[in-house]
């Protein structure tokens, strides 16, 4: 909001009687005049959200510079500039400019979350000015202005209600509860009462359900609920991915590394110079050797397998919407999952049924005679939309879906004995009636609601069509399932009926609703997905730990949870609400989260709370949702998950990655193969930087040992050649068989963990010790005997030769870093071996082809030479295979 703008009244108006409020805000129930509305316009400013601060499109190309490995690169195209070598030095460039593009076009901004929240208010709302109704557009909504609330409105601004009639409001987009809250005006007093119970209070951008209301507005814009959200979206610090960090460690890794070769190499060419050369020779190749091992091509590789891996993971339904989210999935720590829509349905269904005495489950079939079913369909205000879909408050559809999936359609009985007559829900009483005529004259009086309420207007019940008196026994019967069911976090509704000769003139609940004929109960509950508690184990099983948020009850949240498998039987000190969190401090809060695995009654706050106190642990932290209220949370976890299908727009834009099908166990999926993208990308760092230091060392080597084994044409052919296609497809491996048992690599691991770092030097020194090898091997053996051009020549191309076919035997090294090649599959991967081939070609040609061997300045190899480089290069494979097997003994 701007500065110059007034600041509205924040207090917690649900505390405080609605006349009060009235006063305070200075309007009658009458509605402000014309002339006070637009004076507060002015002051106040339109009711809508804040745009915040937009990026320029030039300003995000900027940002994509920022990485340290991309600073490398640029410095590392200059030098290469500098020295000649443009070629190189245009080949990074394009590289990074590429990827700075890509990067713009990929990630999605906090900004469009915001928007959607803007596109979420209504346009219009019912007001009264000067005591006459007014449609106005809802931007030009005050505070204190009164808001005419009925059935199928969006709420336009936060307000303070002073009527209620039935009223319903669905409030899961904001609170996370899949049922409509029945509102009231009943005082609170609790000053610290969860959004979700404050029931006296209507939401911006919640839904009108059933029953009608008038509203006193207490806050619009910026200051609403769903402001605050807006609030915290524009506030929420990115978090750096496991994945950034990362590169950012190798970036540092390798400077030190780099400058620390630039030093040595020039101080020991200093101490030895000689053939006329200077300090500027020295200076000259102790730069290109830095140059030499840098893995240019890294990054834009690094890009290439997230970007592949977004398209995997889009063919299995999760869109990943910024690149390095598919990194981060693979070291996910806790999964903090909100439940209504996410780990259930978001839909009341019918579970279980207590009628003739007895408790079936919704599964079994039942009658169409039996009376409990008959009063659930007719004693109902659902309605039917033209494509055939239930319209009404979930509670009601779900016992109408029950009765069609019993294949009792209640349009057909409705036309023989349709309704005649009915007695509202009232919040008060808490029961229901309508009435139907029947085909005798007679009329069927249907009536449902709270179960102890209905008991007392029940004077007998009904067992397989035998009206018999209620007794103490039958009423103890009934009030100990409905305990028993209420225990499961169902929802239960009590049924009754009675027959009529006519249909009483005064139309109240004390003629009506007595002498009542008791028929049975029903159980509902917004069930769990059938898939999640498969997808929870498997979790559980991969070491990632599963986290319930819920703005749902409390043993409503437990209930789902055991069911799950999130909760075992009966661990109820796991379970906490947000009134207990907040009187917990951050600090406090922080080392006991681990004790945690359910949050019931939890405001928008309170997710960001547990999100970032697991992060304080170091836990990498994902976060699924799909209401306006899961939005901080969303960008402030490490990985953000919206719900494709019943996501909101704000959710959807505040997250990382979407889940098109909304299904729990795809986000498992996705796991799967964020592991496989972070193990294939140490892979192919494994074998770039082995391949790299090898390079080095053995122009290092040779160099104190004066011998001229490579050129810089052979170093940059072999870096093209053996750091593209090898590498990338090394990014291709499909998922080891046991990706999915190890546990989650953790925020404070890194590229080089799990051996990666000693693997890479001795794999280094290896190629560099079996490529000076045969470069002596041909000095001291020569086929040119007495031909010191030819054996120098000879000695060349058979190092040159070596250097870069034993970098594609040590690819098929790299499929595993412990695992033995055979068990992993040598040829699995056919793009793998596509790739070899290819640059077997590549290389080979600049020998064998005519012309191109006097451009590269090496010469032909008879096919003992070739024996010799072949044989040389192939015993990396048998070497790293013991090295290995002795590795897997001692680890494992």
């Amino acid at each position: 909001m701007s500065e110059t703008r007034k600041k509205q009244l924040v207090e917690p108006f649900y505390t405080q009687a609605a006349d009060d409020v009235l006063k305070k805000f200075s309007v009658t129930r009458e509605g402000l005049s014309e002339a006070e509305a637009s004076k507060r316009l002015a002051e106040y400013g339109e009711n809508q959200l804040d745009e915040g601060k937009k990026k320029t499109l030039f300003s995000k190309f900027l940002d994509q510079f920022k990485d340290l490995m991309i600073v490398i690169l640029l410095v590392a195209a200059l030098v290469s500039g500098a020295m000649g070598d443009v070629a190189e030095a245009g080949m990074i460039v394009a590289v990074v400019f590429l990827m700075a593009i890509f990067g713009v076009v990929q990630e999605a901004k906090a900004e469009q979350a915001i928007e959607a929240l803007r596109d979420m208010s209504t346009p219009n709302a019912n007001i009264l000015r000067d005591g006459n109704t007014k449609v106005v557009k809802s931007t030009e909504i005050v505070p204190g202005d009164i808001v005419l609330l009925e059935a199928g409105d969006v709420m336009p601004a936060d307000v303070r209600l002073i009527e209620a009639n039935s009223l319903k409001i669905e409030e899961a987009a904001l609170t996370g509860e899949s049922v409509p809250v029945e509102k009231s005006l009943a005082v609170l007093s609790d000053e610290e009462t969860g959004i979700g119970d404050r029931l006296n209070m209507g939401y911006m951008n919640t839904n009108v359900t059933y029953g009608r209301g008038v509203g006193v507005v207490i806050g619009t814009g910026m200051n609403t609920e769903v402001g605050k959200i807006a609030s915290m979206l524009a506030q929420a610090d990115e978090t750096n991915t496991p994945l950034k960090e990362n590169l950012n460690q190798l970036g540092k890794w390798l400077t030190f590394a780099i400058l620390g070769i630039c030093v040595i190499m020039f101080a020991i060419g200093m101490a030895n110079l000689s053939d006329g050369k200077t300090w500027v020779d020295m200076l000259l190749t102790a730069v290109s050797l830095a140059v030499a091992a840098i893995p240019e091509g890294l990054p834009a590789i690094v890009t290439i397998v997230l970007a592949l891996g977004t398209q995997i993971m889009a063919k299995r339904n999760a869109l990943v919407r910024k690149l390095p989210a598919v990194e981060t999935l693979g070291s996910t720590d806790i999964i903090c999952s909100d439940k209504t829509g996410t780990l259930t349905i978001n839909q009341m269904t019918v579970e279980q049924i207590f009628t003739n005495n007895d408790v079936q489950a919704s599964t079994k079939d039942i009658s169409h005679d039996d009376m409990t079913l008959k009063v659930m369909n007719y004693c109902n205000d659902t309605k039917f939309s033209a494509e055939g879909t239930l319209i009404g408050d979930p509670t009601e559809t779900a016992l109408v879906q029950y009765g069609l999936d019993k294949t009792f359609d209640v349009r057909q009985a409705l036309e023989k004995e349709p309704r005649v007559a009915e007695v509202p829900f009232d919040s008060e009483r808490k029961l229901m009636t309508t009435i139907h005529k029947l085909a005798d004259g007679r009329y069927f009086v249907a009536t449902k609601g709270a179960p102890d309420e209905l008991l007392k207007r029940t004077t007998s019940f009904d067992l397989n069509g035998d009206v018999q008196p209620m007794d103490k026994i039958q009423e103890e019967l009934i009030l100990t399932t409905n305990t028993k069911l209420a225990k499961q976090a169902l929802r239960v509704l009590a049924m009754a009926y009675k027959y009529v000769d006519e249909v009483p003139e005064n139309m109240v609940s004390e003629e009506i609703e007595k002498d009542l004929i008791f028929s049975g109960l029903v159980g509902m509950i917004d069930p769990e997905r059938e898939e999640a508690a498969e997808a929870v184990h498997v979790a559980k099983g991969a070491g990632i730990r599963p986290v319930m948020i819920t703005g749902d009850h409390r043993d409503t949240a437990e209930a789902i949870a055991e069911r799950l498998g999130i909760l075992e039987k009966g661990q109820h000190d796991a379970v906490i609400t947000g009134a207990e969190l907040n009187e917990m401090s951050d600090e406090t809060f922080a080392e006991r989260v681990d004790h945690y695995s359910v949050y019931a009654r939890v405001s928008p706050e309170h997710k960001v709370r547990i999100v970032k106190a697991w992060q304080t642990k170091g836990k990498v932290v994902a976060m699924t949702g799909d209401g306006v209220n899961d939005a901080p949370a969303l960008k402030t976890a490490d990985i953000g998950i919206g719900m494709g299908i019943t996501g909101t727009e704000v959710s959807k834009g505040a997250s990382d990655m979407v889940l098109a099908d909304d299904d729990f166990s795809t986000i498992i999926v996705a796991v799967e193969e964020g592991r496989k993208v972070f193990s294939n990308i140490q892979k192919t760092i494994q074998y770039l930087l082995s391949a790299n230091l090898g390079e080095v060392l053995t122009l290092f080597i040779a160099t104190l040992l004066g011998w001229d084994t490579l050129l810089p044409v052979h170093l940059l052919w072999i870096n093209v050649v053996t750091d593209t296609f090898p590498a990338i497809a090394l990014g291709l491996e499909p998922a080891e068989r046991d990706v999915m048992e190890q546990k989650p690599r953790g925020r404070d691991s890194s590229f080089f963990s799990g051996g990666i770092l000693s693997s890479v030097i001795y794999q280094g020194i290896l190629e560099a010790a079996i490529t000076l090898g045969v470069y002596l091997y041909a000095i001291r053996f020569p086929v040119h005997q007495g031909n010191e051009v030819m054996i120098h020549a000879d000695a060349l191309t058979m190092s040159f030769a070596t250097l870069g076919l034993i970098q594609l035997f040590h690819a098929f090294n790299v499929k595993s870093v412990h695992g033995s090649l055979f068990k992993v599959g040598p040829f699995r991967n056919k793009v793998f071996n596509y790739a070899v081939l290819l640059s077997f070609v590549l290389l080979a040609a600049t020998i064998v082809v005519p012309g191109l061997n006097d451009l590269f300045q090496v010469a032909h190899l008879d096919v003992h030479q070739w024996a010799v480089v072949a044989g040389a290069s192939f015993s990396i494979l048998p070497i790293v295979e013991i090295v290995k097997f002795f590795q897997r003994k001692l680890l494992y």
